[in-house]
């Protein structure tokens, strides 16, 4: 099958490399020379593990082509997909603009039947809207259908190929079939394939999310209180999860959600509840409890050294909202280094795959270290945002030795107090409070 992918972006480029590494023509279309002149030496423009061999295999196969020339691509294919951006507006709403853009140049260029497939995650409605925009502007037949991505940064490449659902919002027979022959290839060992009408698909998408988020928000509010009253969010959580109508996943408690799917998800919806004078108080909730759960590990450094900050110089591990990402959008770490730089503190940084993102954003106003414990040399103290690998058992025995206060803030509860005791190290996790550790279970 002749595909054409408009965007190059994080779902555009995942669904390109997946579709054509199943033997697809795959067509994927940007604005952006430079961008595509990288693309087309294998160098991907951003961080997400094994994409690129992917890119790379297929080019030299001859089943992936980067261009910019969207009408030629389009005149070649049988289905195109849009997976152009949907920023936040100030009110935090959805901007269509990119994705109508996209609709209306798709379907002036159309030469034959089309199916157009919406990967961009958009308000539930959109799809009717963009169908009647391509009747304007098609001269053949041009069916729009949503098809939601659920890809997880930093395991995206295997969740394309191995799905945990397909859903596919269809309006005809016809779209349905084509849809689910391109998927089969992820579909054959169970039934993954869900179809759905577009606006299900499209809202889906926003539930999905939004569900997660909420679960996120919940432990943290529930890891908040741990500490004020002796419980141990651990316990909490494992016996929470035990539950088999709650489960284990998403129970983690942190310092907030970030990335560019759950913030801007949960507050689309927000605005598309007041659109329609239904309130969503919930998800609401859940977001003010986010951007107060990223304050947590500043709250926790200034009730320890003092609201004033000028003379300390903090560590900071992880600066990517999530691990296996070099993505910073609504990372909680940029939280707290914008509240210690107020403060009057100096920053020293360091993240396996997120520092010339946050260079970007920051120049020198911090100090980047290239290995992990070499960020700890002069500083008063750690403070650990992202649960990457190679911070999980580090040279405690150094760090003891690097740190002139000797404390960890630890934001993703990494380790053990009992652990840490035995270097003379402060430990402040999240959730835990001092009089809960017990030692029989080598807290």
């Amino acid at each position: 099958m002749n595909i054409t992918v408009c965007g190059t972006g994080y779902v555009g480029l995942v669904a390109a490399a997946g579709f054509a590494e199943t033997g697809n023509t795959v067509y994927a279309i940007d604005i952006d020379e430079n961008k595509l002149a990288k693309l087309r030496r294998g160098e991907i423009p951003f961080y997400e593990p094994g994409l690129d061999r992917l890119v790379t295999h297929n080019q030299q196969e001859e089943r992936l082509f980067f261009g910019s020339d969207l009408a030629a691509a389009v005149a070649k294919s049988e289905v195109v997909f849009i997976a152009v951006g949907t920023p936040p507006k100030a009110d935090g709403s959805a901007d269509l603009s990119y994705v109508e853009k996209a609709v209306i140049d798709i379907s002036k260029a159309a030469k034959g039947p089309l199916l157009v497939v919406m990967k961009s995650t958009v308000p539930v409605g959109t799809n009717t809207k963009m169908q009647e925009l391509a009747k304007k502007y098609a001269m053949v037949p041009v069916e729009l259908l949503s098809n939601p991505e659920f890809l997880k940064e930093g395991a995206a490449v295997d969740d394309f190929f191995k799905p945990d659902r397909v859903i596919l919002g269809v309006r005809s027979k016809r779209a349905a079939e084509v849809m689910a022959s391109l998927y089969a290839p992820f579909t054959r060992r169970s039934d993954r394939l869900l179809i759905m009408n577009p606006e299900s698909a499209e809202m889906t998408k926003y539930a999905a999310n939004c569900m997660l988020a909420t679960r996120i928000s919940l432990m943290n509010e529930l890891a908040n209180l741990c500490e004020e009253v002796g419980a141990d969010v651990r316990s909490v959580r494992l016996g929470t999860g035990a539950d088999r109508r709650i489960g284990n996943a998403f129970l983690f408690p942190g310092i907030g959600y970030g990335g560019s799917c759950f913030p801007k998800d949960v507050s689309a919806l927000i605005q598309q509840g007041a659109a329609c004078h239904l309130p969503m108080d919930i998800l609401s909730a859940v977001h003010q409890v986010n951007a107060r759960q990223k304050e947590r590990l500043f709250k926790k450094i200034t009730a320890h050294f003092g609201s004033n900050l000028k003379g300390r110089t903090l560590a900071i591990w992880g600066l990517s909202f999530k691990p296996e990402t070099d993505d910073i959008r609504e990372a909680p770490s940029m939280v707290t280094i914008d509240n210690l730089l107020k403060a009057g503190a100096v920053c020293q940084v360091h993240d396996p795959a997120a520092m010339e993102n946050i260079r970007a954003v920051y120049g020198d106003k911090l100090i980047y270290a290239d290995k992990a414990l070499k960020a700890l040399e002069g500083a008063d103290a750690l403070i650990i945002h992202t649960e990457w690998n190679e911070y999980r058992n580090p040279d405690f025995a150094v760090m003891a030795k690097s740190l002139k206060e000797k404390i960890i803030f630890d934001g993703r509860n990494l380790y053990s107090r009992k652990q840490l005791q035995k270097y003379g190290l402060t430990y402040e996790p999240i959730g835990r409070p001092q009089n809960a550790d017990m030692d029989f279970l080598g807290a």
